[in-house]
């Protein structure tokens, strides 16, 4: 497990970021304690979002029944009507 002082840190992030990913424990000391853990998130938390994931979310999307207009813009027209 490699310890890192804060300076070291501010200095290497990228590198320490990368060791992390790879398995390696790092560890972010303040005077000599250590006071952060750098790991990598959850599995599927570094999936990135691509314009194909984004077109199957939007067609995937199911309106409920009678509702035939985008929430905004029936909000925007309620509000226009009542300032009338």
């Amino acid at each position: 497990m490699g310890k890192h002082t804060v300076l070291e840190a501010e200095n290497n992030l990228n590198e320490l970021i990368d060791r992390a990913l790879a398995g390696e424990g790092v560890v972010i000391t303040r005077g000599g304690a250590p006071v952060v853990e750098i790991k990598p998130c959850a599995q599927g938390a570094n999936k990135r979002i691509t314009p194909e994931g984004i077109r199957r979310v939007a067609n995937s999307r199911q309106w409920p029944a009678g509702i035939r207009e985008h929430g905004g813009k029936l909000i925007s027209d309620m509000r226009d009507e009542a300032e009338k």
